[in-house]
């Protein structure tokens, strides 16, 4: 960039100069610099940062968007964040490379402030990501310790006058957001602007107005100008905000005609009381503000009530293997507690924050940086939740309560879901663009037309009723309150989904593919036999210690039925997905899994409903298990039902003995497919959807992962271990299983019923204008109509989905 010469000096200043930066006056002096005016210093120093990265794009979404440069300019202000205690209080995690944390900034308030957080990673290369939660005025960071720190960071966001707001006695007791306080207060403002109004216009409601003295007459029309202009200036900013804010980024958002059809209205209002002609439609414009800062408040009061069962009760269905009293017992991630002793085995997730105790830990963090190195860990270092372990089980301590919210963010937040939601704000904005178009159009041709024929009072009335009449929000609403009602539903029956875009995509999918081991089959139960050379007391010892480290459920049944040994050190263990694990114990190596991970080559003839487990010691094969797997209850039912509409197919990483019993619940036997590892699956996968099918794909959420995330849907089975797989889009508790078609039949009516919702929109927007083009409907009923059909919309979605979820055998 090319260094271009300033001027700087204090001039007189008046009024009229302002700030280029914040808008401010320039009441002390004004300083020039690159061809612009500022009111000081901060504010000409972070225009000096954003020009030097290319980020002056920032003035171009709001004007004058900066916050005024406050910060101290003692660099020392935040020397306290190298504190390392200090630092543990505030961050989230790290791993001594990649740290995140969340901070709170008072000072969002607008779209330019979120632009300009969200592009902090081009003014610190240090920073990797950040995030704003504007509602919460929190941005949450992902910074790079080994390039900036966090100290460096505060500094920079108090360089742009964003200082955070840091509280050292409690990481959680971070000022509430603000809450919706402001709504109210407008909304009383407008309820007692627009009563007082109709009161002073009964002379006219009455056809009183040649009785009353005109100078009377005047006075009212004054006073009504008077009550009118706090709503004008006050209770309706925020929808000429939201126009001007749309209008700035080059885009016509749904509040657009609603601020127009304010604009004529109290324009004609105003010009009618001063030139005498008329008594004004300022009833009509307040009440137009009251009804629809009414349908707006119960509008969010309603969707902050999905949010809220959304955020706080779709807990995932797992739990984690407790030790206690030397015994290994288990309990619901939810009811941890600080101190508790827990077992984490290769591949399970880590649900809170702990401390190691036991083991060598080696943690894949990827579910929370992206990032599938693991790290590794030793005896008393803490470990953050999110994490995962690759490795033999160790033991940790608990040291802060579960959130679960924290879990539930981390598996929201991934670029897949961030992806399809621009999607669908790009959707939102062509169809509001495209409407906003039509409406205006409309409107003016009915204005020109009555113009055209000498009836202008008419033509004012069209004009204003058809702007006003004219319902967007109903079109936004529906798939927001539709489908967060579904998953709010669907989340009390134990199946927990990723985000409402998983219900769209589960009403289109045409091919159904199971995993066998663990989602078809139950975890816990099966009857267990031995072939080959019986394993002494040592190898007993070995193979049950082997089986503890692996949360696979076949190694958890034998873990279990070899139960009477005793644990001893393993070291060097190693888990290949869809083959094996292998381990060191007392120098011997021993090897777990399939025949040809173990060196069999030739899988013996077995009896069906079989699954074989093979071992070897120091390369010669012994012998193997035998697990006669019990299905889950319903399977058949299950398979039946989803038959009639999809095709269904079975991916098993173990051997054939079952396919025999397999063709009972599969149509053809064509679609089972044994011996496949976890490449096979995702290339299955790969090549359904090569033929423009719709893929979910049900499997363990181990052996399963890539595939999960290549298929359009997919569902991990959970039973009662920690197996939750960030990789999927829904978690469906296994007992509740049987019920699997009655969700997909749900997702479908969820889908019928966004579609009726848009028709009664449309259909109600087009008698609407019906109306209001022939000038025969009063604004003052559109104005009451217009928030009644965004209210029609949420209950008639609410209302339906809570019907078609009792339709379909699910609790509301």
């Amino acid at each position: 960039m090319s260094t271009r010469k300033e001027t700087i000096g204090a001039t007189p200043v008046t009024d009229s100069v302002v700030c280029y930066h914040c808008g401010d006056p320039c009441r002390d002096e004004t300083i020039h610099a690159h061809e612009k005016t500022f009111c000081c210093e901060g504010c000409k120093l972070v225009f000096e940062i954003l020009d030097e990265n290319n980020l002056c794009n920032y003035y171009n979404l709001n004007e004058t968007p900066g916050t005024k440069e406050k910060g101290s300019k003692h660099t020392g202000r935040y020397d306290f964040l190298e504190d390392e205690k200090i630092r543990q209080q505030l961050i989230s995690f790290t791993d001594g490379q990649t740290t995140n944390i969340t901070l709170f900034i008072p000072q969002v308030h607008c779209s330019s402030c979120i632009w300009l957080l969200e592009h902090l990673y081009k003014l610190d290369k240090g920073v990797k990501r950040s995030t704003v939660n504007f509602l919460r005025r929190e941005v949450s960071l992902v910074f790079d310790e080994s390039e900036t720190s966090l100290k460096k960071i505060a500094l920079l966001l108090d360089r742009l006058g964003y200082p955070p707001h840091i509280s050292l006695d409690n990481a959680e007791s971070r000022p509430k957001p603000p809450s919706n306080r402001q709504t109210y207060y407008k909304l009383g403002v407008a309820f007692f602007c627009f009563g007082n109004i109709m009161l002073l216009s009964f002379p006219e409601y009455f056809g009183l107005n040649h009785v009353a003295e005109s100078h009377f007459r005047n006075l009212f029309g004054y006073l009504n100008i008077l009550l009118s202009l706090p709503v004008l200036l006050y209770a309706d900013t925020g929808f000429f905000k939201s126009a001007w804010s749309g209008l700035r980024q080059g885009r016509l958002n749904m509040d657009f005609p609603i601020s127009l059809g304010i604009i004529v209205m109290y324009g004609r209002s105003l010009f009618e009381i001063l030139s005498g002609t008329g008594a004004g439609y300022m009833d009509t414009f307040a009440g137009l503000i009251f009804f629809m800062l009414t349908g707006r408040l119960f509008q969010d009061k309603t969707y902050q009530r999905l949010s809220f069962e959304r955020d706080y009760k779709s807990y995932f269905p797992v739990a984690v293997s407790l030790l206690k009293d030397g015994k290994e017992t288990t309990k619901p991630v939810n009811d941890l507690s600080k101190g508790d002793r827990i077992l984490i085995r290769n591949e399970e997730l880590i649900p809170a924050d702990a401390i190691l105790i036991k083991g060598e830990a080696n943690i894949d963090y990827s579910f929370v940086t992206g990032e599938n190195i693991p790290v590794p860990r030793k005896s008393g270092d803490k470990i953050y939740a999110g994490g995962k372990q690759m490795g033999p089980a160790i033991e940790l301590e608990v040291v802060d309560v579960v959130s679960q919210s924290k879990l539930t963010r981390l598996w929201n937040e991934s670029n897949y879901s961030d992806q399809q939601e621009k999607d669908l704000n790009s959707i939102v904005d062509r169809v509001s663009k495209v409407f906003t178009i039509v409406v205006v159009l409309i409107a003016t041709f009915a204005g020109i037309w009555y113009t055209m024929h000498d009836m202008l009072p008419k033509a004012l009335n069209a004009f204003t009723a058809v702007l006003i009449i004219t319902c967007p929000c109903a079109l936004a609403l529906s798939y927001p309150f539709a489908l967060g009602n579904s998953i709010r539903i669907l989340g009390k029956q134990g199946f927990f989904l990723k985000n409402t875009h998983v219900i769209e995509k589960m009403s289109g999918l045409t091919d159904v593919v199971f995993d066998k081991t663990g989602t078809l089959t139950k975890s816990g139960e099966a009857g267990i036999g031995y072939e080959g050379t019986h394993p002494g007391k040592e190898h007993t010892d070995a193979l049950h210690s082997l089986f503890a480290q692996s949360s696979h459920p076949l190694s958890r049944m034998l873990y279990k039925h070899l139960s009477h040994a005793q644990k001893v050190a393993v070291t060097g263990f190693r888990e290949l997905p869809g083959k094996g694990i292998t381990g060191v114990i007392n120098g011997q190596v021993y090897q777990i899994g399939s025949a040809s991970f173990t060196g069999f080559e030739k899988e013996p003839e077995g009896t069906s409903r079989q699954t074989r487990v093979h071992w070897n010691y120091n390369g010669v094969h012994m012998g193997y298990f035998t697990v006669a797997n019990v299905y889950r209850d319903g399977i058949e039912q299950v398979t039946q039902d989803l038959s009639d509409n999809y095709e269904l197919h079975l991916l098993s990483g173990d051997n054939d003995s079952e396919r025999n019993n397999l063709k009972e619940y599969f149509k053809s036997a064509d679609h089972l497919y044994f011996n496949q590892t976890p490449a096979d699956k995702l290339e299955f996968i790969q090549s359904l959807q090569s033929k423009g099918k719709q893929v979910a794909m049900l499997g363990d959420g181990l052996n399963d992962a890539g595939a999960l995330k290549q298929s359009d849907c997919g569902i991990a089975i959970s039973d009662n271990i920690n197996n939750f797989s960030p990789a999927c889009d829904g978690i469906l508790d296994a007992q509740s299983f049987r019920s699997l078609p009655d969700y997909f039949r749900f997702s479908h009516s969820s889908m019928k019923i966004i579609y009726m919702s848009y028709l009664i929109s449309f259909l109600y927007n087009c008698v609407g204008i019906w109306f209001a083009v022939q000038g025969n409907l009063s604004p003052l009923f559109a104005a009451v109509i217009m928030p009644l059909s965004t209210v029609t919309i949420i209950l008639f979605t609410t209302l339906s989905t809570n019907l078609a979820a009792k339709m379909n055998n699910l609790k509301v």
